[in-house]
């Protein structure tokens, strides 16, 4: 599918334009926000001065969730684009990856394409455009430019897409060896993070837990602040048994980053131990991101979508996922909207869904379980059956519903 040469940017990030002059040891770090505010005071008419702070901030608000980040990106990127209107490549490029993080990806496409008419070779234009195609569920279109950005640039960023272009078709073995080379090609700590943490999921996809472990340790070696390879060794010591370890990742993530999906896996956790307190103190946290993110007119992510369906209103879960899918047709929303259509009690709908979500042979222990619930509702034990032992092939894919698929699939197996 993919030809790429030799291989370091993570996915959907833009290079940073350097900062001008001398940086003093005592300063500010160079590429840092706080290098390129002083930068863009200094010189307040330089468009790339303002495109990579708005990137920077771009980056900053996908780490800590905070919305405040994304305004502050919106106006550095307005102005950098009020400054040059025209073949702004750079301020092009940082808006789509906005409009990304956002999930507003028809916007993201738009941004992306005009970056690419700006320059057309970006490699990072076309990695946004690869980004946008991917979750509006242009699957052939996102492949052609993550082939186009591997062409221009084989690097780390380039090599972590085709990646992820092999792990959405369920080539898991094809997807580590591409991330093992984007891991050669890593040029910060930053990507080197990113790829354990990928090769973390991806030897839990295949049941190989003690791999995984292996690659959330040695990423944390290097980097023990990065939240992401806590969340996915807390994942991992869940897989393992290790509850008490996993909540402490869990927590050390959260205390770092308080993203929705760590919030979600840690309050699931405490509640499949009976810690309903500290359970339902992480779902108030939930409930008020949600509430920020109404505010703001921003369609909801999976995580909100699956939270609600299983912890609030599956009919408001059901509401949700539509207004998500007419923005975000991508396997992920598909598998959401199936799982609030089975709460709701709409399960032939729900599986027309469900196969969505797995059409390409994504080698999700979570959407086989989501489609085998729907199966069995539906009087269909043999499919329910064939997806159930899916799914536990990923010991402890997940702290509530792991411990259903096994009692379910025993349920099957007993019944005349």
């Amino acid at each position: 599918m993919f030809t790429v040469g030799a291989v370091a940017l993570n996915p959907g990030e833009a290079t940073p334009a350097r900062p001008s002059g001398n940086t003093r040891a005592t300063g500010p770090a160079p590429g840092s926000i706080e290098a390129l505010q002083a930068r863009v005071t200094r010189l307040p008419k330089d468009p790339g001065g303002w495109a990579a702070l708005g990137m920077a901030y771009v980056q900053q608000g996908r780490t800590t969730a905070d919305p405040a980040t994304y305004a502050r990106a919106e106006k550095a990127l307005r102005t950098s684009l009020t400054v040059q209107g025209k073949d702004n490549a750079d301020a092009e490029i940082a808006t789509g990856a906005l409009a990304a993080a956002r999930h507003d990806f028809p916007a993201a496409l738009d941004w992306a394409l005009r970056a690419t008419t700006s320059d057309p070779y970006s490699a990072s234009a076309q990695g946004v455009l690869a980004d946008a195609y991917t979750q509006l569920g242009r699957y052939a279109e996102a492949d052609a430019a993550v082939q186009k950005m591997t062409d221009l640039r084989p690097d780390a960023a380039s090599l972590a897409r085709a990646s992820y272009a092999f792990e959405l078709k369920g080539d898991t073995a094809e997807a580590r060896d591409l991330m093992r080379r984007s891991l050669t090609a890593a040029a910060t700590p930053g990507e080197s993070a990113f790829a354990h943490a990928v090769l973390a999921s991806l030897a839990l996809q295949d049941g190989d837990t003690r791999g995984a472990l292996t690659e959330a340790q040695t990423g944390l070696r290097a980097a023990p602040g990065d939240s992401a390879l806590l969340e996915a060794r807390a994942r991992v010591h869940e897989a393992l048994g290790d509850t008490a370890q996993a909540v402490a990742d869990y927590q050390a993530a959260i205390a770092i980053a308080p993203l929705p999906h760590y919030l979600l896996g840690l309050g699931e956790l405490e509640q499949s131990l009976g810690h309903r307190g500290q359970a339902e103190a992480q779902y108030a946290v939930l409930r008020a991101q949600d509430r920020i993110r109404e505010t703001t007119g921003t369609t909801a992510d999976t995580d909100a979508i699956l939270f609600e369906g299983d912890h609030g209103s599956p009919e408001r879960a059901v509401t949700l996922a539509e207004e998500a899918l007419r923005a975000r047709p991508f396997v992920a929303v598909h598998d959401a909207y199936a799982w609030a259509l089975h709460r709701a009690g709409r399960d032939t709908e729900a599986l027309a869904q469900a196969d969505q979500a797995l059409s390409l042979g994504t080698r999700s222990a979570l959407y086989h379980y989501h489609r085998a619930a729907i199966q069995h509702a539906l009087g269909h034990p043999d499919a329910a059956r064939r997806d159930l032992n899916q799914a536990l092939r990923q010991p402890g894919f997940h702290p509530l519903h792991a411990d259903a698929a096994r009692a379910l699939l025993q349920r099957i197996d007993t019944t005349p």
